[in-house]
């Protein structure tokens, strides 16, 4: 195989056909029918640098007279890699988005969106019960850049338009589901509010993942997922991705080459693995949680259940109408205090006491005491984490048998 063939692949980008459901579009999504080497899988590309046959060929690079700006030839390794390149066009085909480009992390794809975009000066509107990151970035962090934000309170929409300063703001900027309390955003009106006002607007799906939720064809200008998460599924790597219109997307990878961002290709290569079984890891988590959430609302000891899939959630009837499934994180709080608290899940036997979520074991927590265990419990409750509050992340273990240990554990 040449060079040329190497680089471009001997067939064109099979791009997925209208119809295609989620776990067709994870198997075959942007992928090329033909790849390197014959091989099924993406090759890894290991390499921090590219070379040039002779000078020639650096300057028809430079000038883009042999590569098009679609093509995998680089000259470095942090301005792009064929092996990442490969994932972004899987993850762009899955969210229905023109392009998309990855970064080390969730994180590193939120804050590298926004220093690429906002201004200085700028002001930005956000929901609240956002990541906690996210949020201590936008207070924090911009706010030494003269960049303001305003926070509103979830489903407020009249709030959150209010709040829009003409001229100055530039970005709407929400979760759904969000993280503890599964708050699912109404992404019609936000994409709305940001077209009256000419601003854009940015979605955290990672809870929902593209197999339940896709804000691009809402109306949303950017989807963020952390693929630390359900992209990837086995909790063994870091990655972060946006997704949205070409042109935009190709402005913040230009961006990534200076703010430093970029994913290793090893663990570009375990993501494009975990997101062949997407929709099946997603479909098992979504029909265990809503399980779960309808076990424990029915038990004594649960003082409130809170998953979209629950008519008493607050956002049930948003959630109905935009989500194929509810997805696979059930946050409740105990009939009990801290420590009461900390011992039923000490009783658990199925899943692991860890953060994150979206993998293939479960995983619980005490967001007080994984998340705010440096506050008190006043400090705490001001920022709506009670002392009894579980968040139980689902995998993808047989529902009957995550029902019986939540039985026995709470017998």
């Amino acid at each position: 195989m040449t060079l040329q063939e190497f680089q471009h692949g001997l067939d064109a980008i099979d791009a997925p056909r209208a119809g295609q459901g989620s776990s067709t579009r994870a198997v075959h999504g942007g992928a090329q029918r033909r790849k390197a080497f014959s091989a099924l899988n993406t090759p890894i590309v290991q390499t921090a640098t590219y070379t040039f046959s002779d000078t020639q060929e650096l300057i028809d690079y430079m000038e883009r007279k042999t590569w098009g700006d679609g093509d995998d030839r680089e000259e470095y390794g942090r301005y792009g890699n064929p092996t990442v390149s490969a994932v972004e066009r899987k993850l762009a085909a899955l969210d229905g988005g023109e392009d998309a480009v990855l970064y080390a992390s969730g994180m590193s794809a939120v804050t590298s969106l926004l220093l690429s975009v906002l201004p200085a000066g700028a002001h930005i509107v956000m929901t609240d019960d956002c990541y906690r990151r996210t949020r201590q970035f936008c207070q924090t962090f911009l706010k030494r850049l003269g960049i303001e934000t305003s926070v509103v309170p979830m489903g407020d929409y009249a709030a959150l338009e209010a709040s829009i300063i003409p001229k100055k703001t530039r970005f709407i900027i929400s979760e759904s589901p969000t993280n503890p309390y599964l708050r699912v955003a109404d992404l019609e009106q936000i994409a709305a509010i940001g077209k009256r006002n000419r601003v854009l607007t940015m979605i955290d799906s990672t809870f929902a993942t593209p197999v339940n939720q896709r804000p691009l064809e809402w109306g949303i200008d950017f989807v963020v997922h952390s693929a630390t998460k359900y992209l990837s599924g086995h909790n063994d790597l870091l990655a972060g991705v946006v997704v949205g219109r070409a042109d935009r997307i190709q402005a913040l990878r230009d961006a990534r080459g200076v703010l430093g961002g970029v994913v290793d290709p090893q663990n570009a290569y375990l993501l494009d693995r975990g997101i062949k079984t997407l929709g099946v890891r997603v479909r098992q988590q979504n029909s265990s949680a809503l399980a779960v959430a309808q076990f424990l609302e029915s038990h004594s000891a649960i003082e409130r259940v809170w998953y979209p899939g629950l008519a008493s959630h607050p956002d049930h009837a948003v959630a109905s109408a935009q989500m194929a499934g509810y997805g696979g994180v059930v946050s409740f709080e105990f009939a009990g205090g801290l420590k009461e608290t900390s011992r039923f899940i000490d009783r658990l036997k199925i899943p692991y006491i860890a953060p994150s979520l979206g993998g293939v074991e479960s995983l619980i927590e005490q967001p007080a005491l994984m998340s705010y265990y440096e506050k008190t419990s006043e400090e705490r409750l001001a920022l709506g984490i009670k002392d009894n509050l579980v968040r139980f992340a689902i995998g993808i273990e047989d529902s009957a048998d995550l029902l019986a240990d939540l039985e026995q554990a709470l017998a």
